[in-house]
Parts: structure tokens; sequence; C-alpha cells
């Protein structure tokens, strides 16, 4: 299955922008020239959160399991262009299947460990995949069971697989399966341009959106990401994001495979097992949310016990970084903190140490990759193409000071979501680019070669990093018998950003608590991260000529 015209994937591989070389080539150069290095490792606290012991993988061993498992998806019925749904935890398994799909021609579609019944409805009949590989243990949670009632009611065909050795009655254990581990037969002229994966994400639409992206999306936005970071042969990475999107498969997965280094795996978010895990490991580069970074600096007697000596360069994103902050990291502790703006999409500004070498200057700004006359150091910003937008008027903005939407193109970017052709229409504007809903500025500082974050057009709602749609709650709560309307909107939170208030509009008579609100939710199986977490009672929702709710008008009442 391929989604870049021919016509594109053409001229990026003339460019150099794509390597036309697949993951699974990339991989077994990795494994060829350090096949006895570690590769691969679980967190210490593996049993807390998931079945099975900690594992340390060399990369030849990885090898043997990557072929293991293209052996045992193949004894399902699985073979190129077939889709493999994953859903587990940050162990080693998943990685191990990224891995085998990226060899046999497959796609894996990566499932939030948050997500239930209510997202799975919708998203497993677009996906259609034959095999589901899961566990039966999380937290106390059996997805397992959950995809094989799933499987059951008619929501999906596929053969429900579990990691671990004794899975629900309809379930296969994959070691059963796995028997094999016998090199597995590449298909004959797999292109980098096939799908490797589909993964998820809500924006203001009421539903998930399946992203699709090939082996050359991937190669690309990980040798964007090594640059970056500076990374060096044999450099381990810790990787606290759950691997289900762009920030964990690109920034880290597919950096590692780059630098042939070793990937240290996180559930997140324990922070004193990442703390440990910072000094233990030797970590050279990892991610953090900007209250985490900030939180760390409030106790610096306790953070200068930590040998942070190989730590060179952290990357922050999802949320407003600190200057100070970013300056106390590199002047404190010598540690470069990268400030990342991304979407499964493939929007890709990045303030490097390169790039933006002040660090207050980082905190606020982002490069104007791709903008005319403008040159920065390094290799991937010539790979990524933006331009500002008035979004009313299509025209482009070229001075400082007018915020616009950023519109994005390049090496890194999509091609359209899957089964969506009229969300597609107005996805990408005239000129095909990417239209982000995000609202920038050209900067006043730095002679126009800044971007200035200013806010989000689209009314997503940013929990902890995870995307939520506020429509889709919506619908949800006004299903509810005491509700005459309702909606969700944002409301401010240090330590995650934002979390989800919901304002509700009562029938004649009615009592209501957010108690009540959050077990209805949860009889629909909605995901965890997306229940409201404060209740404001209103006489009636502000509403525009339209009669489209204005979310902004409740954002006062929200943070009260």
């Amino acid at each position: 299955m391929r989604t870049s015209p021919v016509e594109r994937t053409q001229a990026y591989r003339a460019r150099g922008w794509w390597r036309g070389e697949t993951v699974d080539a990339l991989f077994r150069r990795a494994a060829a020239a350090r096949p006895d290095a570690e590769a691969l490792a679980d967190a210490a606290n593996r049993t807390s959160f998931a079945s099975g012991e900690p594992r340390r993988l060399s990369f030849a061993a990885v090898n043997r399991e990557v072929d293991a498992y293209a052996n045992a998806f193949a004894a399902c019925g699985v073979g190129r262009g077939d889709v493999v749904a994953v859903q587990l935890p940050n162990v080693v398994e998943g990685v191990i299947a990224f891995l085998a799909c990226a060899r046999m021609g497959a796609i894996m579609s990566p499932i939030s460990m948050a997500y239930r019944g209510h997202e799975l409805r919708y998203m497993l009949p677009i996906a259609r995949p034959r095999v589901y590989l899961t566990t039966s243990h999380f937290h106390g949670f059996n997805p397992a069971a959950m995809a094989l009632d799933l499987r059951h009611e008619g929501a999906t065909e596929a053969e429900v697989v579990t990691i671990d050795a004794a899975p629900p009655n309809g379930a296969r254990a994959l070691a059963d399966i796995a028997i094999s581990s016998q090199p597995y037969p590449a298909p004959v002229g797999l292109d980098a341009a096939e799908i490797l994966t589909i993964c998820w994400t809500s924006g203001t639409e009421a539903a998930p959106k399946g992203v699709p992206r090939h082996h050359d999306h991937w190669v690309a936005n990980g040798e964007a990401m090594a640059e970056a970071a500076e990374l060096r042969v044999g450099d381990t990475l810790l990787n606290p994001f759950p691997l289900i999107n762009i920030a964990a498969i690109g920034g880290m997965v597919m950096s590692w495979l780059i630098c042939q280094g070793r990937l240290v795996q996180h559930q997140p978010f324990d922070l004193p097992v990442f703390l440990n895990q910072l000094q233990n490991e030797g970590v050279a580069y990892t991610v953090a949310p900007p209250a985490i970074l900030n939180a760390l600096l409030q106790n610096e007697e306790a953070l200068r016990k930590i040998d942070l000596s190989k730590l060179r360069c952290l990357a922050s994103g999802s949320a407003p970084l600190s200057p100070w902050m970013v300056k106390r990291w590199q002047e404190g502790f010598g540690v470069t903190v990268m400030n990342v703006f991304g979407s499964n999409e493939g929007a890709s500004l990045i303030s490097t140490g390169a790039a933006v070498p002040d660090p207050e200057q980082r905190a606020r700004f982002f490069p104007r990759f791709g903008a005319e006359g403008i040159v920065w150091p390094g290799v991937f910003p010539n790979k990524v193409l933006t331009r500002l937008v008035d979004p009313d008027t299509e025209e482009e903005i070229t001075t400082p000071g007018r915020v616009g939407e950023l519109r994005i193109s390049g090496a890194m970017t999509f091609d359209g979501y899957v089964g969506a052709p009229e969300l597609n229409q107005v996805a990408f504007d005239a000129q095909g680019y990417f239209r982000t809903g995000d609202l920038f500025e050209i900067a006043p500082e730095g002679a126009g070669r800044f971007f200035r974050f200013v806010g989000r057009r689209k009314e997503i709602i940013i929990r902890g990093g995870q995307n939520i749609s506020p429509a889709e709650v919506d619908v949800l709560l006004e299903s509810h018998p005491k509700i005459r309307e309702a909606c969700c909107v944002a409301y401010p939170d240090e330590r995650l950003g934002e979390r989800v208030c919901a304002v509700a509009v009562l029938k004649d008579g009615e009592k209501l608590s957010l108690e009540e609100v959050v077990d209805f939710l949860k009889s629909r199986e909605i995901a965890v991260f997306k229940l409201p977490e404060k209740l404001r009672l209103a006489s009636s929702l502000p509403r525009n000529a339209l009669g489209k709710v204005v979310r902004r008008d409740l954002a006062e009442l929200a943070a009260s």
C-alpha cells in the first residue's frame, strides 16, 4: 500500500530528502555493525505494570526475535500490506513488533493503552488488522479480554495474540506461535514508499484519524532527530513516550537505529525510575515535558547527586518552555534543551542548540525552516518547508508581528488520512501544504528568522501530551439523561499543561455531580485521559451567529 504519489517519491529521492531505504535495511545494517552490543532494554520496574521480567537484548538477539515475530505473524495470516494492531506498554516487545512489520512489509497500527471500546469500535474497522498483539496485564486492566470482546461483537476479525505466557481463552500466546527464528523471507522488491504504520491522532473532528506513514517518512524523521540531538554511534536513548506516534517512533526508535545505539524503555511517567535510569543507564539523550524539567530544577541539590555526566541533550515540547529553565539546564548542567513542535502528520520545527545557541531564544522561538533567504546549519532544515498564512484570506504573511496559521510541507509531512477523502480535501492548502491549525507569528526579534507560537486555531485539548478532541466528548456528554447541552474546554494546569472541564446546561429540575459525569463516560468505555476533571454548570452556552459554541468564551469559567 502506497500513499505518496510516484512524482513526489521520485522528486524527494532525487533531492536526497528520502533515501529509498526501508527501516528493515537500516536495522540490518546496525545489527551487522554491532551484533554483540546491547540494543534494547526494559525499565527495571517492568513487573509493576506488565507481565514478564525486564529484558536486555543485543542487536543479534533482537534480529532473531524480529524473524520469530515475522514468522509468527505470517502463521496468523499476515502478509505484505496487512495490518498488525499493537496495544502494548513500553516494553521491548513493542519495538520488536515494529521491526517485524518492517521486515515483512506489513503495517503496524499502534494503539494507546488508554483506548477502550469507544475508540476501538471506530478505529478497528478502518485499520482492519489481521492480528491484535497485546497483553493480559496492565495496571489491573486486561486489554486482551477487551480485544476478544470486540472480536465477538464483530468490531474486528483480528486474531488476538498476547506477549503473556497464559492468555485468556480465545487468545494465543505469541511464544506458542513464534517457534521458528529462521530468517524470514523478505518480500521481493519491497519499496520504502510502502506504508509501514497507521498511527492515530485526534483533532477538531469527533473521532480519531488514521495517519499513514511509510519507510521513507520514518527514515527521514529519524535522521532529522538524530542530527538535531547530535547523536553519536552507540549513544543510549531513554524513551518515556508510548510507542504510538511520531514522538516515540520517529524521535526515539528511528534515532536509535540511525545512531546504532541502545534504546532503554520507560513506562511513562515514574520520576524516581526515570532519574535512576538517567544515571544508571548512562543516557545521552531523552525527552521530558516542560513541567518535569522545571520541577527538577526546583531541587538542584537533589539533582546534583545524580551523575548526569553523559547526558548531552533533552528534548521538550507540547507546551511553552520557560526561558529560565532552558538557560539553567545549559549553564548549570551543560545540557542542551531542544524545543520541539511536531505532530503525527509530520509538522516539524526544532529549535536546536546549533540553530539557536542562545537558550532563552531557544525556549521562545522556532526556526523558520524553508523561508526564502534564510540558511540553517545542518541537513534536515533544508527538508522542511513552511509558510505563514492568514487563514481567512489565504494571504501569505512575510512581515513580523502578524498572526497566521502555520502551513508545512517537506520530507516528514504525510500524504493524507486513511479513508477520509473529504477531510483530506481541507487538510492541505492549494499549494499542497498541511494546515496545522496552529497560530504563529514571525518574531520581531531575530531579523525575521524565527517563528513564535501564539496558540491553537484548532480546539484540541492537550493533556500531558495527549490530544483530546472536545467534540468527541461533547457528543457523549449530551447523551447523558440530565444534560440538555454541553461542551468541553481546557483549563490550565502547571504539570500537564491542560486538563478537561465539562460545561453543562442541565434539564429543568436536575442536579449533577462530576462523579456522575465521570461514571457515565466510563460506562461508554472512553479513554481515561479524556475524562473531565472539573464540572461547571451554566444556564446556556455562548454561540456565534451560525449557532456554533464559542469555547474560548468559556475559558474563564473553566479556569475558575
